[in-house]
């Protein structure tokens, strides 16, 4: 495996940020580069991708922009930053691609690696294609282990990836032979509240039974007199929670509560749904953010039989500073549990975790 560089830093300008960043990442042979660029230079982002290429000669880069970007230890949000992270991979075992913007597409979509077939790809993906969820789904079928990791780009200017060139509209990203060997966990960030319900009455989003009893009494008793008494405090602190069929971890997918009808006893969410299917309400705190962040840092550090070469981190962009604290305590503890190593990353939109779409996750992947 290759050895990593890295750089990271802020500047007044996008040349400023780059030019620090290039110095950082130093000489030496690199074949593959991911750069991530804070939304604030998105419109910088061609020129910022040509400088790279050209002061550092390496030929490939995967990369987008976001409201925020990461490296180890260290968050920079709502500023002008970049952070990128080089690797001299051979070249067989990676292969850049793009123009995923259909199922179509898919289907035709070049993922093989030379000649070893695509094991495990780091997927980019924009946020306005309707289909982003299907896409995700049907690419992951496509690589031997089923899995895919990455983020979808979180911008107030252009929704912009980079795969070589600049690209928009769908997926991009870098697929990888099985020579490449990584490591993965997910953190939800969440607490479940109470067991898993039976959906045993529903319209599309909205929920009219759970267990064959009213939604919003079960709800009530699932979170508490306290905030039963208030729903208006639930907003940001308590979802809804999707559990994964087959999954081994009691994994599940968090969506948003998008109102609730005291009158009927009703409550939507930001997903449909159909009768029979399970649901658990859950809470997001800095308590359980935090509680969750160390199980999954533990989890992949017990896992591990050499320290990392170098790592990805994908965070949502409703964690961060606003659910760990202002200081990058959310990188800081990535670094704290494993090391000092290079790691970048930026803060998402959704996040792209085995085969699908997540929200309110952070998704670390570690190259070993």
């Amino acid at each position: 495996m290759p050895a990593f560089r890295y750089g990271h830093e802020a500047g007044k300008s996008w040349r400023e940020a780059a030019d620090s960043c290039i110095a950082q990442l130093g000489q030496g042979p690199a074949s593959l580069g991911f750069l991530y660029a804070t939304d604030l230079l998105a419109d910088h982002l061609g020129d910022i991708l040509a400088l790279f290429k050209g002061r550092t000669g390496v030929p490939h880069w995967v990369g987008t922009v976001g409201l925020g970007v990461c490296a180890s230890g260290r968050e920079y949000l709502d500023e002008p930053a970049i952070a990128a992270m080089v690797g001299d991979f051979e070249p067989d075992t990676f292969r850049v691609f793009s123009g995923v913007s259909s199922a179509a597409d898919v289907d035709n979509v070049a993922l093989k690696c030379g000649g070893a077939a695509p094991n495990f790809a780091i997927v980019h993906a924009d946020p306005y294609n309707r289909d982003v969820a299907e896409l995700v789904n049907k690419l992951a079928g496509k690589v031997e282990s089923g899995f895919l990791v990455g983020g979808l780009t979180s911008s107030r200017r252009q929704n912009l990836q980079i795969a070589d060139g600049l690209v928009e509209g769908g997926l991009s990203g870098v697929s990888f032979s099985d020579s490449v060997t990584v490591a993965t966990r997910l953190t939800q960030g969440c607490s479940p509240l109470g067991t898993q319900h039976e959906v045993t009455a529903c319209q599309q989003n909205v929920i009219v039974s759970l267990d064959g009893r009213p939604a919003l009494d079960v709800f009530k008793e699932d979170v508490g007199e306290g905030l039963a008494r208030d729903l208006n405090r639930i907003g940001g602190q308590v979802f809804a929670g999707l559990p994964i069929a087959g999954s081994d971890t009691g994994d599940y997918v968090v969506r948003n509560l998008v109102g609730i009808d005291p009158s009927n006893r009703l409550i939507a969410i930001a997903e449909l749904l159909q009768q029979g299917s399970s649901l658990l309400f859950c809470r997001r705190d800095t308590r359980t953010a935090n509680e969750d962040m160390a199980r999954m840092l533990e989890s992949i550090r017990q896992g591990l039989f050499s320290r990392p070469r170098g790592g990805i981190y994908y965070s949502c962009v409703g964690r961060g500073a606003s659910l760990f604290g202002p200081n990058s305590e959310e990188l800081k503890m990535v670094r704290d549990a494993l090391g000092e190593f290079p790691l970048v990353g930026f803060f998402c939109n959704g996040e792209i975790s085995h085969n699908r779409l997540y929200g309110y996750t952070g998704v670390l992947t570690l190259f070993l």
